[in-house]
């Protein structure tokens, strides 16, 4: 049996096939980790940071200070953020610290952290000054922002970052504290 077609119903049929075959041959992205859940940013004071440090042992911690008012900061959060997915497997847990004002959090600090690093796990220093909360890690710490320490699976420092680095450092840094 023949089926005969008007010539637009056939122009029409192979331009679909032609577009199914070119879609299914296209390539297609590579698939996007998923990212780590976190919720909202949260206030906290220095024994609440000393308590949520605590909970972490076991895990080298990479403890970022920052503000959203500095820029090289945010040049390093998603270097930061990259770094955690894929070490997070070996036991790399990335947490911020904001040094913005403890009257930020709303207005300023969680609507920028979920627009820009939503993956991105946040304190808000609820105290007076910068000094109380990074005496939790460093007593001697001199409020040069970005300030990353990098604690070891037993909680100890075991380095100290002050200012940008790239990419390639940091994962350096990291991958020396994860080795057993």
């Amino acid at each position: 049996m023949k089926i005969h077609l008007p010539a637009t119903a056939l122009v029409a049929l192979l331009a679909y096939g032609a577009a199914s075959v070119a879609a299914a041959a296209a390539p297609q992205p590579a698939a996007q980790p998923t990212p780590l859940r976190v919720g909202p940013a949260q206030l906290a004071t220095a024994t609440q940071l000393r308590k949520a440090l605590a909970k972490q042992r076991g895990q080298v911690i990479v403890l970022n200070f920052w503000a959203t008012w500095c820029t090289p900061c945010l040049r390093e959060i998603p270097d930061f953020l990259a770094l955690e997915q894929e070490l997070a497997p070996r036991g790399l847990k990335l947490l911020g610290v904001s040094m913005n004002e403890p009257a930020e959090l709303v207005t300023v600090v969680e609507p920028f952290r979920r627009q820009y690093f939503p993956a991105f796990t946040t304190y808000l220093r609820n105290e007076p000054d910068m000094d109380s909360i990074a005496s939790v890690v460093d007593a001697a710490w001199n409020e040069i922002l970005p300030t990353t320490w990098v604690l070891g699976r037993d909680g100890r420092v075991v380095a100290k970052i002050q200012g940008r680095k790239t990419r390639d450092e940091f994962r350096v840094l990291f991958e020396a504290a994860l080795r057993p």
